[in-house]
């Protein structure tokens, strides 16, 4: 069968991808793993990375069907992948609850919010696919890892020396998905800690600072996959933002607030957007070096659609057989009819109407221009960092500061102060639509990176995504009005609730549309941002022109001021760690088979951690209660379960490394 397979050429070879069974599975991943990362990213911050999880469930329920393939997998991730991406969109849209706009979520508007920027944002990201999969050394940390587990898990070695490292990889693989996921389900109990956390006092001025180490095991593996220098550049945004930032500002504003209260409400309200001022230099940069290769990736795609058009469609590699780019644009103008439609419904109906023309025209061309900018931004993020740890809500931040100041000049003046609401719900309006844009942008590259090294077919992922993101627009309203009702948002008008959900960033969010409107940003620490990033982007050229392996990575530096100590210094132990074991593994008899073990025991991390996450968010969402699988109480969690759980997770991931090394002495 393979001495067969091998001699058909890649291109004809007859195998099973964009199938119809493939299609319902991955819808039904997409509504099961959308409930739970709405839930969750709205109580925590944070949302889960479904392409692995899915990619697992697929295989196992799949295996042993005729004609199953690796490619046909990867469908179902690709369409799955969508509930952890489209759900970020609650980073936004809660937004307009919270300051009073909507009572709830109108379906139908919601609905077409998600699905439209959603399809747009599988649109832009194709002409992208070259710039930055094809022609780039990105690390792609999940997209690898995901792979790596489609191809363990496929089975379609063939000789001795392949199928014995296929064993191997899977039992990397296995125990890896195993491990951490048998550490989070303790951690659920609460006999491990979740993390580890420090506050305290820095110099004389009452200036306080800290630490959160996350034990996971999920961003410790994501650590390893992304390397060394994107963990230092994580690490040196994180010193500044801890180091100088929250020390400097919380002694400018000390008061008799308890430590972690200030630490926390100083990093919330203003060195975040110390860093959100970096993210955006740094994007500015980014989107600058990759002018070139983004023109000649528009090119390759326009020459492929011409080789299509001449009848020549055969003549291309699979792999590089995108939707054909008039498709691309065609759609992408097709969607701007009914947003922009939604955007005359809403000025009309919001005391606006006098200014429609204006708000519906910059709005389309701001949709327009900023989507392809933060598509661009994003997937070199995914692309850098993985994209669940993409800092979304840093991006937000700068949409919605450009979707704010469109109106300071062209519509706030002749205004009444009663229609500042009104402004700020427009401004939350379009950016939730380039929101979702950024967000499945971010993702679809991702995907495309994973489907690049399973030998996939881009233009049957890119439909497939599509399908996700409609699946996904259309569970995601019901989900956030059944929370609302239940348990409300924190800041909003309306019934009081006795445990609403925080929604960080949505609050963040609508509070900087409302400041920007109302003239009261304090725009000076998006400058200070803003200098940090031309500082590290001329360390960095500096490094680049004068090393051969030294960088630090303007973006991860931005990261590490922008996200949470407990999103970050996990990671940078992971890419230490990572970088130990490679250096180990090249006195191995097999070097580079040694460094694939390591890799799939970093993708088996992520495997189980999100798995059990999911799990366990359904169990959150379902009992109302914060730690539904408890077997202890406070005082045993805050003390002893620290210790325990920190010497378990430390002996933990020693053993296993040290496993994965001797498995290729």
């Amino acid at each position: 069968m393979s001495s067969t397979a091998n001699s058909v050429p890649l291109a004809t070879a007859p195998r099973a991808e964009l199938t119809l069974r493939g299609l319902v599975l991955g819808v039904v991943i997409t509504v099961v793993f959308t409930a739970a990362n709405v839930y969750f990213g709205l109580k925590a911050g944070l949302t889960f990375a479904t392409s692995i999880p899915a990619a697992v469930i697929s295989m196992a329920l799949l295996r042993g069907l005729k004609g199953m393939t690796v490619q046909e997998n990867n469908i179902v991730q690709t369409v799955a992948s969508a509930a952890g991406t489209l759900s970020s969109v609650i980073f936004v849209l809660p937004g307009m609850v919270i300051i009073g706009w909507w009572t709830g979520f109108p379906y139908w508007v919601s609905c077409a919010i998600c699905a439209l920027g959603g399809i747009l944002g599988v649109m832009y990201s194709i002409p992208l696919r070259r710039a930055l999969v094809t022609q780039s050394d990105l690390p792609y940390p999940e997209g690898v890892a995901c792979a790596e587990v489609l191809k363990v898990g496929g089975g379609e070695n063939a000789n001795a020396a392949a199928v014995e490292d296929s064993r191997a990889g899977l039992a990397a693989v296995v125990w890896g998905a195993i491990v951490s996921a048998a550490f989070a389900c303790i951690v659920a109990t609460r006999i491990f800690t979740s993390d580890v956390v420090r506050y305290f006092r820095v110099g004389d001025r009452g200036g306080v600072t800290g630490f959160d180490f996350l034990l996971s095991f999920a961003l410790f593996a994501v650590g390893h996959l992304v390397g060394l220098w994107v963990g230092i550049a994580m690490f040196v945004g994180a010193l500044i933002g801890w180091a100088w930032g929250v020390p400097h500002f919380s002694a400018l504003a000390a008061g008799a607030e308890p430590m972690a209260q200030l630490a926390q409400h100083t990093w919330s309200h203003q060195v975040r957007f110390v860093g959100a001022g970096t993210i955006g230099v740094a994007a500015v940069w980014t989107l600058a070096k990759l002018i070139k290769p983004v023109i000649a990736g528009l090119r390759s795609a326009m020459a492929a659609s011409r080789a299509r058009a001449a009848g020549n469609a055969s003549l291309l590699p699979r792999t590089e057989q995108d939707i054909p780019i008039g498709y691309v644009a065609l759609v992408s103008l097709v969607c701007m009819v009914p947003i922009g439609a939604l955007i005359a419904n809403f000025s009309a109906g919001s005391g606006l109407g006098d200014h429609l023309f204006f708000m519906v025209v910059s709005a389309l061309v701001y949709i327009a221009l900023m989507s392809f900018f933060v598509s661009a931004v994003c997937g070199y993020m995914a692309g850098l960092i993985g994209s669940s740890n993409s800092p979304l809500s840093g991006i937000g931040i700068l949409v919605v500061i450009g979707a704010a100041l469109l109106l300071v000049p062209g519509v706030r003046s002749g205004l009444p102060a009663s229609s500042g609401t009104a402004l700020v719900a427009y401004a939350l309006f379009v950016t939730a639509v380039v929101f979702t844009v950024a967000a499945i942008a971010n993702n679809n590259l991702q995907d495309l990176k994973t489907g690049q090294l399973v030998d996939a077919t881009p233009w049957k992922q890119q439909v497939a995504l599509v399908i996700g993101v409609v699946a996904g627009a259309a569970i995601i309203p019901p989900i956030l009005d059944l929370l609302n009702h239940a348990y409300g948002f924190a800041g909003a008008p309306g019934p009081h609730h006795e445990h609403p959900l925080p929604a960080p960033q949505a609050g963040l969010i609508s509070a900087l549309a409302q400041g920007v409107i109302q003239h009261n940003v304090d725009w000076s620490l998006i400058r200070i941002g803003a200098l940090v990033g031309v500082l590290v982007i001329a360390v960095d050229e500096a490094l680049r022109r004068f090393t051969t392996k030294a960088h630090l990575s303007p973006l991860a530096v931005g990261l590490g001021i922008y996200l949470p100590t407990q999103s970050t210094l996990m990671v940078v132990v992971g890419a230490i760690v990572g970088w130990y074991f490679d250096r180990r593994a090249e006195r191995a008899s097999k070097p580079e088979a040694t460094k694939q073990l390591g890799v799939l025991l970093a993708s088996g991390m992520i495997v189980g951690e999100g798995l059990v996450g999911v799990i366990i968010a359904a169990f959150v969402a379902f009992s109302g209660k914060d730690f539904p699988l408890a077997l202890v109480g406070d005082e045993f969690a805050d003390n002893a379960a620290v210790w325990i759980g920190s010497g378990v997770f430390a002996l933990t991931i020693f053993l296993l490394y040290r496993w994965a090394a001797r498995m290729r002495p």
